[in-house]
C-alpha cells in the first residue's frame, strides 16, 4: 500500500499547505483518492512530486467541508462515493462563516459518476467505504461548534472513512474524524471482517 500525501496543513520540502486534506491512496489494484483539499492545489502538489492523477477509480469525500471537497470541481471522470449527507448547508457557529462545499451534489453528478451511502460499501475485495459512523461512545462528539442553516447544531453525520485490509490487519483512513476515532475504529465490526486492527 502506498499513501501520497497531496495536501494538508503542512508544508513539504517541494510542496505548500493548506488547511485541508488530500490522500492518494495506491492498493489492491486501486488508485484512490481520499478528500481534494480546499482549491487545486492537491493537484499542483501532485505534480510538483510527479505523480500522475490520471486514471483515478474513485474519488472518496470524507465528509462535506469545504477543506475536504472544494477540490471536486478540478476533476471530472471518475466515480464518487460519500455519505449523502455532505450536500447540507452548514455553517461555523461562532461567525455564520460558509464551510460546507463549493458545488452541490447536482454539479458534482455531472462531473462524476456519483454514488451516495450511509451504509458500508464495497470498494474492492480489499478496501470498503465505512458509511455513516454510528455516535455509540459517550465521550466523543458530545459537542459541536458547526450549525445547519436554520441555526440547529450540526454533528456532522456524514463524517465517514475507508478501512482496508492489510496481511498485517486493517489499517483505517479518517479525514477530520468528526464521528470521534473509537467509533470510527468500531465500524469494521459492521462489515464481518475479524482480522487484527492496525493503527
Amino acid at each position: 500500500m502506498t499513501i501520497s500525501v497531496l495536501s494538508d496543513n503542512h508544508t513539504g520540502a517541494h510542496t505548500p499547505a493548506e488547511h485541508g486534506l488530500s490522500y492518494l491512496i495506491e492498493y489492491d489494484g486501486k488508485r484512490l483518492l481520499f478528500d481534494t483539499g480546499q482549491s487545486d492545489m492537491f493537484l499542483k502538489n501532485a505534480e510538483a512530486i510527479s505523480i500522475s492523477l490520471t486514471n483515478i477509480d474513485m474519488v472518496i469525500l470524507s465528509h462535506g467541508h469545504f477543506d475536504h471537497g472544494n477540490g471536486l470541481g478540478y476533476l471530472s471522470g471518475s466515480s464518487m462515493i460519500c455519505h449523502p449527507g455532505c450536500f447540507v448547508k452548514r455553517y461555523r457557529k461562532s461567525d455564520h462563516t460558509y464551510i460546507g462545499l463549493k458545488n452541490s451534489k447536482e454539479e458534482l453528478s455531472l462531473l462524476f459518476d456519483l454514488i451516495t451511502s450511509a451504509e458500508p460499501s464495497k470498494i474492492s475485495e480489499k478496501i470498503f467505504f465505512l458509511g455513516e459512523i454510528p455516535r455509540v461512545t459517550d465521550f466523543e462528539s458530545q459537542t459541536t461548534s458547526f450549525v445547519f442553516e436554520d441555526g440547529s447544531p450540526d454533528y456532522v453525520k456524514d463524517d465517514s472513512g475507508i478501512v482496508i485490509l492489510l496481511p498485517e490487519g486493517l489499517f483505517v483512513v479518517t479525514g477530520c474524524g468528526h464521528a470521534g476515532i473509537v467509533n470510527t475504529l468500531g465500524m469494521p465490526g459492521k462489515l464481518q471482517v475479524s482480522t487484527p486492527f492496525m493503527a
